[in-house]
């Protein structure tokens, strides 16, 4: 079943990605609209194994999760004549996504330079690795927990008492994912104008760096390199996790008028006067103090409470939900942010709110090679020229 509607009905895309940032960019596509033709080894994706918990059998929920409204196919890339099959799926595609180690697609002899350039010239192939393909660490393997250790993520994750700790879900295979799709859909429009493809590349390397924000340019304009600092913000305060009676909340005050209101609402407004507090500047150089100040006010309080009481007064607080109170939330609800399909298929939707054309969810993650037969069957040797497209 292909997309009818959607802002990228009509786009073919050709999916040899696996794991996570590959997937997670070609099902934002497909959410869209694209027509995805996910192409796994006769293993198929390793994730698919990835449980419990199972969706079913060969789609743990891992899998689930990045992969809905794809059409699965099976080809062994090792074997020339596979390859053929996937040179000519690529005759009608737009966009071809793989991440493969640097030299895969050139040792089966299809380098885009080389071949995929020349055979399809409008085709855009979006490249995802590690490092990248040279360099000192080029061809390497690239993995979300390596590179936000060596990108510098985790320098800035975690405290004195846990030490440098990686993000606790793979932030750096997600961003990756999300450059990819920007990157994709620049080059399509640039095609509009030139009528050709391009390559695409990404690499986990480069996106992990590309979100030190505000810690490199505070190291560029300091010298100094970042300490970890918890939950604290390294130029606002407060802007942190403070305790209160039930528990802990996100306090992120970005201005003297919300801090003023803080202090007005905990009922210690003479802190907002006070010089140690009087300015961001100020609180910054007396965190401990500020921390104490406020956790004290805050020891009869309500954690719930607390939050929806400042975020009603504008001053940003929110309660530290677990995951099973975020799908319940009722603001999740009604951004409409869960999707459920047949066969028990739940997942979370997409983020993009388009007025005119809104994602869509067609399929349920695919069993392995589940489309196969469908795909290829209108896919005997084309009389079209490849370089038509």
């Amino acid at each position: 079943m292909s997309a009818t509607w959607g802002s990228l009905a009509g786009l073919r895309v050709v999916d040899l990605s696996r794991v996570l940032g590959g997937p997670y960019a070609t099902q934002i596509l497909a959410d869209h609209g694209a027509e995805v033709i996910k192409v796994e080894s006769p293993q198929g994706d390793e994730t698919r194994h990835w449980g419990p918990p199972f969706v079913s059998e060969g789609v743990a929920w891992y899998f689930a999760g990045v992969n809905r409204n794809k059409k699965s196919v099976v080809l062994d890339l090792t074997q020339d004549s596979e390859r053929q099959r996937l040179l000519r799926l690529l005759e009608d595609a737009d966009v071809l996504v793989e991440n493969f180690k640097s030299g895969t697609l050139e040792k089966w002899g299809m380098g885009y330079h080389e071949v995929l350039s020349v055979q399809y010239p409008r085709l855009v192939h979006a490249s995802i690795t590690g490092f990248g393909d040279d360099g000192p660490l080029g061809g390497l393997p690239g993995y979300d927990a390596v590179v936000q250790a060596e990108a510098g993520l985790m320098s800035v994750n975690g405290t004195a008492y846990s030490g440098p700790t990686r993000i606790g879900m793979p932030a750096v295979d997600m961003i990756t994912g999300l450059n990819t799709v920007n990157g994709i859909l620049m080059a399509l429009r640039e095609r509009e104008q030139s009528g050709r493809g391009q390559r695409v590349e990404t690499t986990l390397f480069d996106c992990g760096i590309s979100v030190m924000h505000p810690h490199m340019p505070n190291y560029f304009g300091t010298g100094r390199v970042p300490e970890l600092t918890g939950n604290d913000h390294p130029n606002i305060a407060p802007y942190s996790t403070y305790a209160t009676g039930s528990g802990e909340v996100a306090i992120t005050v970005g201005n003297d008028r919300q801090f003023a209101k803080l202090c007005e609402y905990l009922g210690i407004p003479e802190t907002a006067t006070d010089d140690r507090f009087a300015n961001n500047a100020a609180r910054c150089g007396h965190r401990a103090e500020l921390r104490e100040v406020l956790e004290t006010a805050m020891a009869d309080t309500d954690a719930a409470t607390v939050a929806q009481d400042l975020m009603a007064m504008g001053v940003p607080c929110g309660a530290i939900n677990t995951v099973d109170q975020v799908v319940q939330h009722p603001h999740a609800a009604h951004r409409k942010m869960f999707v459920e399909l047949e066969g028990g298929y739940r997942g979370v939707a997409s983020p993009v709110k388009m007025s005119r054309t809104p994602a869509e969810y067609r399929l349920p993650p695919p069993a392995h090679g589940e489309h196969t037969a469908e795909v290829f069957e209108s896919q005997e040797p084309s009389s079209q020229s490849p370089a038509s497209r």
